[in-house]
């Protein structure tokens, strides 16, 4: 597959990122002065990461909503302009094809942000599905750089930089448009962090220098760059689901805690018949929190077990650096999903304690998504 480089590339580059291939055929930063550091700097100050390879899906003309609405579980219908929300895509069988968000630009204008790797999915998807519809989808990925400001201080940050935006008023889940110099941007205050925090979308052509200020501006408010795998830890800590990770076509949203994204009572949309099953019959699985005893986490896919009897599957094992513990999410069957269950995960030959735990394991209240 073709080497495919964000519009940050050379910026990252120079601030000694190790790179990696993070998302379909880009590559992007893994991690810069180590995962704990980065971590815990997010959570503390404020952290930027480049997220230029996740898919930006132009959709466009007086059936866009229609698509949207189609296409997504959540309700299109519902959003205004400047509005945000948090959906997924599934098959005809309820399987997830990715999760995403989606931006209302204009009546007949939207932006799906889409998984990276899904990307190269989900254009001939939508595509399919604009057919007989007034509606027209482009893939503007590469024609727009997406660097996401995380953390307590990110507000300060941003309005030191920004002009023209009220970024006070600017409530979770909306977007505004303003300008870092005279660059003209969107400003989106959403993420995956569970942070105070703010994507911005940014013409290709001057991300460069956009970069260089955030960074110059940046010093004065501890603000470190961190990479794709900070970004899992931060999430892990959230239970935020990740695509490929914690579900895929073979899961609902049902699966993973994602149902109440669902708006059953808009109308027609894909998968919808098949989610009414599983709503109606129930699961007989959870995704589900643990906490590890130890300084070792568990493997993708290691086997859970209940005094020997087989549980579920680990999904994702981190450090969850802000609380000092190892944590998992794992698909487990019911009943080993009450909270205080004791299990068992083999890490390294070693059969090792674990505890069903709430979700999610920090900031459970939310509050400092609230700023």
């Amino acid at each position: 597959m073709a080497e495919r480089r964000s519009p940050f590339y050379s910026s990252i580059v120079g601030l000694g990122a190790t790179m990696g291939r993070v998302g379909g055929d880009f590559i992007s930063a893994k991690y810069y002065s180590g995962i704990a550091d980065e971590h815990l700097n997010t959570r503390r100050n404020v952290g930027v990461q480049d997220l230029s390879t996740m898919g930006k899906m132009d959709i466009k003309g007086p059936d866009a909503e229609a698509l949207v609405n189609h296409v997504i579980v959540n309700d299109a219908a519902a959003m205004k302009p400047g509005q945000v929300r948090y959906s997924t895509i599934c098959r005809d069988d309820g399987g997830i094809m990715d999760d995403l968000t989606v931006f209302r630009l204009a009546p007949e204008h939207f932006m799906l942000v889409t998984g990276s790797v899904n990307r190269l999915k989900m254009l001939p998807w939508l595509q399919h599905h604009a057919g007989g519809r007034k509606a027209y989808v482009t893939d503007i990925t590469a024609a727009v750089a997406f660097p996401t400001i995380q953390g307590p201080r990110s507000r300060e940050l941003l309005k030191a930089l920004v002009s023209d935006a009220d970024l006070d008023g600017l409530k979770r889940w909306a977007f505004t448009s303003g300008r870092i110099g005279d660059t003209k941007l969107l400003i989106s205050r959403t993420g995956v962090t569970g942070e105070l925090g703010f994507e911005l979308f940014v013409p290709a052509d001057e991300a460069a220098s956009v970069w260089e200020r955030l960074m110059h501006a940046g010093g004065d408010f501890g603000l470190k760059p961190y990479g794709v795998l900070a970004m899992f830890t931060l999430g892990l800590e959230k239970a935020y689901p990740a695509h490929g990770i914690d579900m895929d076509e073979t899961r609902t949203p049902f699966h993973v805690g994602l149902d109440r994204w669902i708006k059953f009572d808009k109308g027609d949309f894909i998968g919808r018949e098949a989610l009414l099953k599983i709503r109606d019959k129930g699961l007989d699985e959870r995704w589900t929190g643990l906490i590890l005893d130890g300084d070792k986490p568990a493997a993708t896919d290691a086997r859970v077990l209940a005094d020997g009897e087989d549980a579920g599957v680990v999904t994702y094992s981190d450090h969850g650096y802000s609380l000092g513990k190892v944590l998992a999410t794992a698909h487990l069957r019911l009943p080993f999903t009450a909270v205080c269950t004791e299990l068992s995960i083999d890490i390294d030959g070693v059969p090792t304690r674990a505890v069903v735990a709430p979700m999610p394991f920090f900031d459970p209240e939310g509050a400092r998504l609230r700023g």
